[in-house]
């Protein structure tokens, strides 16, 4: 929700303000003295802050004076009744969004604030444009169509529609970040920034600047004032992916912001309030973290609130053909600059490995294979697996009888692919040459996530 400051000393005229403002969808917090008003905006985050000149306490032009040294991103609209071109220009000079003289017209000064609005939400975006590819920036389609998949993305609509914090669970490449995003596009706060941030990519000690911000002087090179992601993120969501590699330092202040909402810039001595929603993100284990002394137990009962398990890409075979599909037609286009086709070959080639790089790793693969295809149509001599034959990535892990489980699926679930392919894709010289009836073929085929198969 868009937060306003008013500071009008005539009360009638603050409180229509006020009330107008309201009404409107805005969050309004109002004071007469200029004093109080600096107070707020040293403590609070503001979008807009609507000021007289004349005041008691600090006038108009001082609090100007305090925003661009406090929150250069808040945008201000001022209003006199002594109003001149000298004020005009001393009030732009000092980075006011607009001017206006009393009387106040109501109408005009909402489309005014929608106005300021739009810069501040684009001043907003610019930031986080320079930090990350505008392409990431979108909310890219979540591709497949089995069982384990439809029940994440079941339980993703259900908790976007929310407040509640979301810990996402998976293995490194299965597209956490994707499914943080769409959490957030499916909720409430859609139109507010949403903000990622890799706790592991980070050292230790730039981390909190990362997150917290600072403020000018605060150490030797802090010339200015820096927004940390949760000021970025106010109003949205901040989306912490690999929070299990997060300090015991950082993790107890990151709980006092859940907690308490609030937080100070590293240097500050104000308390900041903010309104986020947090999304998290893990490839580790937590419960053994807490049982090591890694990790807070407190801090894990509090964002284990809505846990979401994203199943590996070697769980959910059958969506491989679509994935695959999907990255082409992307990569093709930017790359190639025409569509390129995919051969059934190089699908039966697909399916055949175990992926422990899961999607981003498919993704790649098919990367590569577009730089290396010399023709119209992606073939299975064009596929080049990370390490090597899929037989050198077997990336198993658990107890011995647990390998040996995944091991033989994986063997018969190859076994019946390459069958398939000899017999041409008719099911019933493949259940005769696996010497199995058709029933019982279909039936362990479902069992394997082999559908795909059965559908074509």
């Amino acid at each position: 929700m868009t937060r306003v400051l008013i500071v009008e000393d005539k009360d009638s005229l603050r409180e229509i303000l006020r009330v107008t403002l309201e009404k409107e969808g805005y969050q309004v917090e109002a004071t007469s003295d200029g004093k109080e008003a600096e107070e707020l905006l040293r403590k609070r985050r503001f979008q807009i802050l609507l000021t007289d000149l004349r005041l008691p306490g600090r006038s108009g032009i001082e609090l100007l004076q305090v925003v661009r040294e406090c929150d250069p991103m808040i945008e201000t609209i001022v209003m006199t009744a002594y109003g001149s071109i000298a004020d005009a220009v001393q009030a732009m000079k000092l980075g006011a969004f607009d001017f206006l003289s009393k009387p106040v017209e109501i109408d005009h000064l909402l489309i005014l604030m929608k106005r300021a609005l739009d810069r501040n939400r684009l001043y907003t975006e610019n930031i986080l444009l320079r930090e990350e590819f505008a392409s990431e920036m979108g909310f890219p389609a979540i591709v497949g169509e089995s069982p384990s998949l439809q029940a994440v993305t079941k339980a993703v609509q259900k908790v976007a529609t929310t407040n509640a914090t979301a810990l996402l669970l998976g293995e490194s490449g299965t597209g956490k970040e994707l499914f943080a995003r769409a959490i957030h596009h499916l909720s409430p706060r859609r139109e507010q920034p949403f903000v990622a941030i890799n706790c592991a990519a980070i050292p230790e000690n730039l981390l909190e600047n990362e997150l917290f911000g600072h403020e000018k002087g605060a150490y030797t090179g802090a010339t200015s004032r820096k927004a940390g992601k949760f000021e970025l993120a106010d109003g949205g969501t901040i989306f912490l992916d690999e929070i299990g590699d997060l300090s015991l330092a950082l993790q107890g202040k990151l709980l006092r912001v859940i907690q308490e909402r609030t937080y100070e810039r590293i240097g500050g001595l104000s308390t900041i309030d903010t309104d986020i929603r947090l999304v998290v993100a893990t490839n580790r284990d937590l419960r053994v973290l807490v049982e090591e002394k890694k990790f807070r137990e407190d801090l894990y009962f509090r964002i284990n609130i809505f846990p979401v398990c994203i199943p590996p890409l070697r769980d959910r075979m059958s969506d491989i053909p679509l994935i695959a599909q999907h990255f082409l037609r992307i990569l093709s286009e930017s790359i190639r600059r025409r569509k390129l086709q995919i051969d059934v070959t190089a699908i039966e080639k697909l399916m055949t490995y175990h992926w422990p790089g899961n999607v981003r790793e498919l993704r790649n693969c098919i990367e590569r294979a577009v730089i290396l295809c010399s023709g119209d149509r992606i073939l299975a001599s064009d596929l080049l697996f990370s390490g090597g034959s899929s037989e050198e990535q077997m990336a198993w892990h658990g107890s011995l009888e647990e390998v040996e489980l995944q091991a033989k699926r994986w063997a018969a679930r190859r076994h019946i692919r390459r069958v398939f392919a000899e017999m041409q894709n008719d099911f019933s010289a493949a259940a005769a040459a696996l010497k199995m009836t058709e029933r019982r073929l279909e039936s362990r085929m479902k069992e394997l996530d082999l559908e795909d198969l059965l559908n074509g």
